[in-house]
């Protein structure tokens, strides 16, 4: 299971593995009261689009979209994180203020979109009947 949790939240024992998501360490917070496994920065949307975002200048719609072409573009840096989602409880860790339009909203639909894929192992459909002649 993934869900996702603002920082100032405190930490429960049905958290399973934490991971702060944020490319900034969220204010006022210190390290050892986070309760974080790991910190993964690269994970986060870009510094320009996490700027856009807050001032306002791209709607939530526009962030998920360019949000989720940056992360298709590094799988690198949440590849671990699915093992992890598949492997008991995921909390994606951020400091947003709106618990429904931030990063770790976009990056946990895209997580359980991944762990979806690697359920369905099984070989692809074949379309060739539906194209005869071929």
């Amino acid at each position: 299971m993934i869900q996702c949790k603002r920082a100032y939240e405190t930490a429960s024992a049905e958290d399973g593995v934490r991971v702060l998501v944020d490319r900034l360490w969220p204010r006022n917070c210190r390290k050892d009261a986070l309760a974080i496994a790991e910190w993964l920065p690269e994970v986060g949307p870009s510094h320009e689009l996490r700027k856009a975002f807050k001032a306002g200048t791209v709607s939530f719609e526009q962030f998920k979209i360019a949000y989720r072409k940056e992360l298709a573009a590094q799988p690198q840096c949440w590849w671990r994180l699915v093992d992890v989602a598949q492997g008991g409880n995921l909390t994606l860790v951020y400091a947003a203020k709106s618990t429904v339009e931030n990063n770790a909203v976009v990056l946990a639909e895209w997580l359980e979109d991944e762990v979806e894929k690697r359920a369905d192992a099984s070989s692809p459909v074949c379309y060739r009947s539906e194209f005869p002649g071929h």
